[in-house]
């Protein structure tokens, strides 16, 4: 996964009236599709009902990519009730689980 500032994340989702988010959540899919996780186009997530799947089956993948260290339940929780905060808890999993992957890596070689 991509590391990106967390402040960043929140301060561009704001500026941007929320433009930033549609954009984040677009890159997170397509790195956590090319990662193993399975969904479904982004948007799903503008459809009022049917976005509230989008979103659970976007928190499946979060917890897939971050090998569980951020459950889906969780991550479905902070996205739907705290909005960008949640944004910035997700991408802190990403972050982490980024320097995982990288470290992982190295002690490959």
């Amino acid at each position: 996964m991509s590391s990106r500032s967390i402040v960043s994340v929140i301060l561009l989702s704001i500026v941007t009236l929320g433009i930033y988010a549609i954009v984040w959540l677009v890159k997170t899919k397509r790195e956590m599709n090319q990662r193993g996780a399975d969904i479904p186009t982004t948007w799903l997530a503008i459809v009022p009902v049917v976005g509230l799947w989008w979103t659970w089956r976007y928190c499946a993948g979060v917890e897939r990519v971050t090998d569980g260290k951020l459950s889906q339940v969780m991550a479905f929780v902070v996205l739907v009730v705290l909005g960008v905060i949640g944004m910035a808890i997700i991408q802190d999993g990403f972050n982490k689980a980024g320097e995982r992957g990288a470290l992982a890596s190295a002690r490959a070689l």
